[in-house]
């Protein structure tokens, strides 16, 4: 690609990283295909900013079938779209990034599939060394935790919230993950994530529409004060 078109890419795929603010919303493993996407529009309409797909029960068959069908919800509700842990996926069906943890492939493997205008997010657990690497080597957000226990992952790293501020020094946009509900997303706020990652507390809540607007809406109600990334 030409110089002067990567660049270009590179600053659309910019201007769409600035768009992680708010509530990321991060799939749990259904195996449900019509529930899922139900449960997805809900969410978006809801409010949810960005939609993970990840399901680590699926087989490859239902993971590009679910994702397929994510990818005509998030077309006809908006909000960004990302894959879990499969770059390839990802582009096959037009989402706009992939993110990767540390079992994942590497940040440069990621952008070398994905190419100069999609979103690479990276996991970054408590370590913000971990997140300074993940940063120099193209990602384009970062996210800790667990903040909280999880009921997804109830073996994982804690993270302490007084590393969201000094996160932000690394100019991209910071997502808290980890037991987080709208009871306890406040407190991520005010410590500087400008995104929380929820799956639990939006997917298994009998109302999922109204459970996503819930901590949606908890953001322009507490603004950072050294946020310039926050969308309020």
């Amino acid at each position: 690609m030409p110089a002067a078109r990567t660049d270009d890419a590179v600053a659309r795929r910019r201007v769409r990283a600035q768009r992680i603010a708010g509530l990321y919303a991060v799939t749990p493993d259904l195996a449900d295909t019509p529930d899922l996407a139900a449960r997805v529009a809900a969410a978006l309409a809801g409010g949810a900013a960005v939609i993970q797909y990840r399901n680590k029960a699926a087989d490859a068959a239902l993971k590009r079938a679910q994702a397929l069908a994510l990818a005509r919800v998030q077309a006809i509700r908006g909000g960004l779209y990302i894959v879990n842990d499969d770059a390839a996926l990802a582009v096959e069906v037009g989402a706009d990034g992939v993110h990767v943890g540390e079992d994942d492939a590497a940040i440069a493997a990621a952008r070398a599939i994905v190419g100069p205008d999609r979103i690479v997010g990276a996991s970054c657990y408590n370590d913000l060394a971990l997140a300074r690497s993940a940063v120099a080597a193209g990602a384009d957000y970062v996210a800790f935790g667990s903040f909280f226990p999880s009921a997804v992952k109830p073996d994982a790293r804690r993270a302490d919230v007084d590393m969201l501020g000094p996160a932000r020094a690394l100019g991209v946009p910071v997502v808290a993950i980890g037991g987080i509900t709208a009871a306890n997303a406040p407190v991520l706020i005010r410590a500087g994530a400008n995104a929380v990652a929820v799956i639990t507390a939006v997917f298994d809540a009998p109302d999922v529409e109204a459970a996503a607007r819930a901590i949606a809406n908890a953001f322009p109600a507490i603004p950072f004060s050294n946020n310039p990334m926050h969308a309020s």
